[in-house]
């Protein structure tokens, strides 16, 4: 019984990883091809790519999209890693769980919402759209992910640890810095690389907040395909999967050191 369990599982697995990587290795698999349609593969190219790294716009955009990712990731790890903080100090049970429902509500809220609330306050303040629009948005959703990342870490840690220093004579500062941001480190570059990636990868709330003359990949793969099939936007999505897979399998090296050094703590 319990392998015929395991073979449904497992079957089930395959299926589901089918279903979402299927399309991706087709997409990546055809922006190889030379006959410039996704019906017949011809021959061997990398024509798509070079015309690709040949387009300055398409660059500039990439820039965009970079700089953008990472002041956002950055900016969205202090504010979080902080705000992740002041939640665990709370005295107060219920101060606490309501300031993480608040965070978490950011969370689970769809991206159209998101992206509409945005766009009605930069209206509002009077920020016109383009980089800081941008920039700005994504630093907001960012450091809900952060704070959820860090939070367990924040828990982990013994208080003892604290007062300990505080009885060596360690001033708030020193304690922070000395004992509370090296222990959450792991946390804190858990949340960077998960925000950095959610920055890289949004489409909703930047198509939202984006105004003429500044774009970010994922709205430019938009624009490109309602255009009509070009497998020029295979070139770039297939590269856009790379690189969000690095940002993943860093993310997971990290959380396996961290795990490894709690076993190790452990024993």
């Amino acid at each position: 019984m319990r392998d015929k369990l395991a073979i449904s599982s497992k079957l089930y697995l395959f299926i589901i990883f089918f279903i979402l990587y299927a399309p991706i290795i087709y997409l990546v698999y055809y922006s190889f091809n030379s006959g410039g349609t996704m019906n017949n593969f011809e021959d061997f190219t990398l024509d798509w790519y070079k015309e690709l790294f040949g387009d300055t716009r398409l660059l500039i955009i990439v820039l965009n999209t970079f700089v953008i990712a990472l002041l956002s990731a950055l900016v969205s790890t202090i504010i979080g890693v902080f705000g992740a903080i002041g939640i665990h100090s709370m005295k107060q049970r219920q101060t606490q769980n309501t300031l993480l429902s608040l965070n978490n509500v950011l969370i689970v809220s769809p991206d159209v919402i998101i992206g509409a609330s945005f766009l009605i306050l930069l209206t509002m303040v009077g920020i016109k759209l383009g980089f800081y629009s941008v920039l700005l948005s994504h630093i907001a959703f960012c450091i809900p992910i952060v704070v959820l990342m860090v939070l367990p870490k924040l828990k982990e840690m013994s208080p003892t640890l604290i007062d300990a220093a505080k009885d060596l004579g360690a001033s708030q500062w020193q304690v922070l810095s000395k004992v509370i941001i090296p222990y959450i480190t792991p946390g804190i570059f858990a949340g960077f690389f998960m925000a950095l990636t959610y920055s890289f990868d949004d489409f909703a709330v930047t198509f939202f907040v984006t105004g003429n003359g500044f774009s970010t990949l994922s709205v430019e793969i938009y624009s490109l395909a309602r255009r009509g099939i070009s497998l020029n936007i295979n070139a770039l999505s297939a590269l856009l999967f790379i690189f969000t897979m690095l940002l993943a399998v860093g993310y997971y090296f990290i959380a396996q050191r961290d795990s490894t050094r709690g076993l190790g703590v452990r024993k």
